[in-house]
């Protein structure tokens, strides 16, 4: 069988962990990867920092020239945030009769927001036979599918808390840009007034699906932001804020059902946070029948984590019947030690 192949669309810093994660799987090829600017021309083995060996050159490209019909088994493009933003690349991909793997956080549940842009992913997805998810550590993973996955042991739910405390450390400027990192607070405030800074992205996007995938039907959404100040000055890679300026973003959002308060997300992020003794954390609090108080601490990585979830979801959409998928609609994600291609049904073939 042919080794799986992969297409990487954006090569900042969680394009390039996906590329270096793929170089240490069996069973899967990069065959080809887009970027713009100075990339250009380049040895994506020179942008990410690996020695190529003997492995085929992979020299960076525009879309046109890389992503051709059924050119690969799947694309995973790390370029945006926005489902509407994200819209032309994606069509483009799928058009191509190629399977989409995308980093967008709206992308994660995007009928939440974009009904109207999901139906048309989820209309050519299918014309054209291939699929396609949005996924990443949050959302995707720890403040909704794990949330939906902990309510699978209770007989009723009441009310649920789901909390993150975690560093912004390891994003690139694209996420250091959308929660103001490094602007004064005075910077801040006009932000939030204009609707210029996202803080995090993805509160609708994952109380909805926790609350579709348990019966519940959402009311409205609401969400509140914050900035976090630090006093001392803090660098993380692609970041700096000094001391007196916005450091990170404390988000809350809460979901409304019949008129009660049922979904409650509570989100401080900051670029490193243990400079200033914050420990990181994952939690879900469900009040029900019975009870749930799990606790993780420190927290997943978020930039380990994103990556890790769309490399390894990546047979589950190859596997998946043609259309929009979410989290909830396929299997749950598992860590791939064997060989990718092993982990595909037969009757979803691979490119050749």
């Amino acid at each position: 069988m042919q080794n799986v192949k992969v297409i990487i669309w954006g090569l900042g810093a969680m394009g390039s962990g996906m590329a270096k994660m793929l170089l240490n799987k069996k069973g899967v090829d990069i065959v080809g990867a887009v970027g713009r600017g100075a990339k250009l021309g380049k040895s994506m083995y020179e942008i990410i920092g690996v020695e190529r060996g003997d492995r085929p050159e992979v020299l960076i490209g525009t879309p046109e020239d890389v992503i051709k019909e059924k050119s690969a088994d799947v694309v995973l493009c790390c370029t945006d945030s926005y489902t509407k933003v994200a819209f032309d690349r994606l069509k483009f991909c799928l058009e191509r009769k190629i399977n989409v793997i995308s980093s967008a956080e709206e992308m994660a549940y995007p009928q939440a927001q974009s009904p109207e842009h999901a139906k048309q992913l989820d209309e050519i997805a299918k014309a054209n036979g291939v699929s396609i998810l949005g996924t990443g550590i949050n959302p995707g993973l720890i403040m909704d599918l794990l949330v939906v996955v902990m309510t699978g042991c209770c007989e009723s739910v009441d009310h649920i808390v789901s909390r993150r405390v975690n560093s912004l450390s390891p994003f690139g400027p694209t996420v250091m840009h959308e929660q103001g990192i490094g602007i004064t607070v005075d910077e801040f405030k006009k932000g939030v007034e204009t609707g210029t800074l996202a803080g995090h992205v993805g509160f609708e996007e994952s109380i909805h699906m926790i609350a579709d995938a348990i019966g519940w039907n959402v009311e409205k959404v609401t969400t509140s932001m914050d900035p976090i100040v630090t006093d001392v000055d803090r660098k993380s890679p692609y970041g700096f804020a000094a001391a007196g300026n916005v450091a990170g973003v404390a988000m809350k959002g809460f979901g409304y059902i019949d008129g009660e308060l049922k979904i409650e997300m509570d989100h401080p992020q900051q670029i490193e946070p243990e400079q200033v003794g914050v420990q990181t954390g994952d939690y879900v609090i469900i009040k029900g029948t019975p009870n749930v108080n799990m606790v993780n601490s420190p927290e997943v990585p978020g930039g380990i984590g994103t990556i890790a979830m769309c490399v390894n979801m990546i047979p589950q959409i190859i596997n998946a019947r043609p259309g929009l998928q979410t989290m909830i609609s396929l299997p749950v994600p598992r860590a791939i030690m064997g060989d990718m291609r092993e982990l595909i049904e037969p009757e979803c073939k691979i490119v050749k």
